[in-house]
């Protein structure tokens, strides 16, 4: 499996209208696509902390496919994080892991 993280900086004040607009981003382009295990949004347990939005693919071809695809184009449309939420700042980054052990469902 290879899984995307990606770090989203978000300010306590916007983290509501973030988590509407990142959800229903995600509910919106991503069913459907080829080779998507599944997708998360993490919310901080702590206010004002980073948002981590995590996709599993079943391999790295399937996660460039979708950064090709009008999937992508279109949950990014609306600039970062669909819906303008800052990504670049302190804690904010994509990362890219392959699994090593898997447990459970």
């Amino acid at each position: 499996m290879y899984t995307v993280m990606n770090r989203i900086p978000v300010p306590a004040a916007g983290a509501a209208a973030f988590e509407e607009r990142f959800a229903g981003s995600m509910r919106g382009t991503l069913p459907g696509v080829p080779g998507l295990v599944g997708a998360r949004l993490l919310r901080p347990r702590q206010e004002g902390g980073v948002y981590v939005a995590v996709m599993d693919f079943t391999d790295e071809e399937a996660f460039t496919a979708w950064m090709r695809s009008d999937a992508f184009r279109a949950a990014h449309a609306q600039g970062p994080s669909a819906g303008g939420a800052p990504t670049d700042g302190p804690g904010g980054g994509v990362e890219v892991f392959e699994t090593v052990v898997s447990v459970g469902a």
